[in-house]
């Protein structure tokens, strides 16, 4: 029987061999730890969600369906915050990003998703880009997302990890999102990420008839209200208060 320990085996080896051995021990040694970082991330993701779906069930102001559950399930939150976020990627609170921008909590993140009652078919406009989570989720609903965000380092890290991420149909810039993306429209559904003191007119104008947007309106760094804005097929539009948030506040020459 050969009881050599592998350590004794291995400087047996040519020198060639053994640096192929090292080498491969090594790739193991990283997809082992990579998987079990993947497990990890799934699970927290899990519970995330169920605890997404226990608020929305126990007095939650938006019921929100298995579609907008799935996709939370399987949007990889920890790739959307800085390094020193990530331990905290799947707890159910807005986290800081830089710039004094936040990612927000996901319960909002999947209740407003949720209002737009999006289609495969739909196109979208995201007010607010951040990180590049919401229109990651958004992504996975419609067709096509069109997300401005005005701290251009953020839209440029945004774009880079969309792309990255194979979110081909999310497309972004820089920009003030007051005024929208006008020959990107008219859009099946507008979402602001940022609380107004209104609602813009640029982006009621961009609203397809029988669309919707979403949009906190409140004072800035206060309790807003966040607002369900429905263009009837005549371009009536109405408006209804659905749940307190928090946002930062939307910003640009307005």
């Amino acid at each position: 029987m050969n009881t050599a320990s592998p350590s004794i085996y291995l400087t047996q080896l040519p020198a060639a061999k053994r640096g192929w051995w090292l080498g491969f021990s090594l790739l193991v040694l990283c997809l082992q730890q990579q998987a079990a970082a993947q497990s990890d991330d799934a699970r927290q993701r899990r519970q995330m969600v169920e605890e997404i779906a226990s608020m929305a069930e126990v007095g939650g102001a938006v019921r929100i369906d298995s579609h907008a559950l799935a996709v939370m399930n399987k949007v990889p939150r920890h790739e959307f915050v800085p390094v020193d976020q990530k331990p905290h990627a799947y707890e159910n609170r807005p986290l800081p990003i830089g710039y004094g921008q936040t990612i927000s909590q996901p319960y909002i993140v999947a209740a407003m998703t949720e209002l737009l009652n999006l289609k495969p078919g739909h196109v979208v406009l995201e007010i607010g880009t951040g990180s590049g989570y919401q229109a990651a989720v958004l992504a996975e609903l419609a067709r096509a997302v069109y997300t401005i965000e005005i701290v251009a380092p953020l839209a440029q890290q945004a774009t880079e990890r969309l792309r990255r991420l194979g979110y081909a149909n999310a497309h972004s810039r820089t920009g003030d999102g007051y005024f929208g993306w006008p020959e990107a429209g008219p859009f099946d559904a507008i979402m602001v990420t940022a609380a107004a003191s209104h609602v813009p007119p640029p982006l009621l104008r961009q609203l397809k008839s029988g669309g919707r947007m979403v949009i906190p309106i409140g004072a800035p760094f206060m309790i807003q209200q966040l607002m369900l804005v429905e263009k009837d097929s005549d371009g009536t539009v109405k408006t209804r208060q659905m749940m307190a948030v928090r946002f930062v506040p939307l910003t640009g020459k307005h």
